[in-house]
């Protein structure tokens, strides 16, 4: 599982959480010629000090995508956090990479990702997603699911209220540590050939009843779902202050996982990984002091 470990590697966002994992993965499997970038290369200290090459890439500055995609021959784009611009920015990104002759892109894109006006924010990813086909370039697109580590905005506040408020009729969500959708990206990029594109799940969907019962019982809190309309829903995330454009983007979540889309399980963590995904109820135990703050 590590055919182009010797091959020049870069992972961007290497600063990031996922980004940091994706580098220190690709170390233990033995990659000998990894670049980490980031806007801010001071941050990746303790990664040159191992041996990691730290180059600035800014996908807002042309001249730093050039220099940073020099001699690369595979890359892990991450999806950068700048939402309303990561199209540009990942286009310019993926134009820098064909230009300085990346010979493969893994992208880690979102479950369903498609262009429609409602679906939060997977436009983002899709245009992205087309952006690298149009390349020409092979590519791993790499659609992660909800990752469990959201899980800990939430339950808190429902321990406490003895509450949690989700749509009508989930059908689940496959919750995907970081952790492992980094270990996952690593191996993409240590073997993946040809254009794929890969569903990046947790080992099973979780509905929010199936949540609110995980959350009683690592609290002793008793915790019931209220299932609510889509805007009903919002209309209390914007009451609680989330931003409306937030509050939107995450109802748009759960609009998906009503129609069926996030409760997809694939092997593909552990096809590129080597190892089973972590369960939601697992993740949930080891940070159950979390779920009490």
């Amino acid at each position: 599982m590590t055919k182009f470990a010797n091959s020049p590697l870069l992972v961007t966002g290497a600063a990031g959480n996922l980004g940091r994992i994706a580098v220190e993965e690709l170390l233990a499997r033995g990659a000998t010629r990894v670049i980490a970038g980031s806007r801010d290369p001071a941050k990746l200290a303790d990664l040159t000090a191992r041996g990691v090459e730290a180059r600035r890439i800014d996908f807002d500055d042309p001249a730093s995508l050039a220099a940073g995609f020099a001699g690369v021959d595979r890359v892990l784009i991450i999806s950068t956090g700048d939402i309303g611009r990561r199209v540009a920015q990942q286009t310019a990104a993926v134009e820098a990479a064909k230009a300085a002759g990346v010979k493969h892109i893994v992208y880690t894109s979102a479950p369903a990702a498609r262009p429609d006006a409602d679906a939060g924010l997977n436009p983002e990813h899709f245009w992205t997603e087309v952006a690298i086909a149009a390349s020409g370039l092979d590519f791993t697109i790499l659609r992660n699911h909800m990752y469990a580590e959201n899980n800990l905005m939430d339950l808190p506040q429902a321990a406490a209220s003895g509450q949690l408020f989700g749509l009508i009729g989930d059908r689940g969500t496959a919750y995907v540590t970081r952790a492992d959708a980094a270990r996952t990206a690593a191996g993409a990029l240590l073997w993946a050939e040809g254009k794929t594109v890969e569903d990046v799940t947790g080992p099973a969907p979780v509905t929010n009843t199936e949540r609110a019962t995980l959350v009683s019982e690592l609290t002793g809190k008793p915790v019931a779902l209220i299932p609510l309309a889509p805007a009903d829903l919002k209309g209390g995330m914007v009451a609680a202050g989330l931003p409306e454009g937030f509050a939107e983007a995450l109802v748009a979540f759960q609009r998906d996982a009503v129609s069926g889309h996030h409760g997809v399980v694939t092997d593909v963590v552990e096809r590129y990984s080597g190892r089973a995904p972590q369960a939601l109820a697992d993740f949930l135990k080891h940070n159950s002091a979390a779920l009490m703050a």
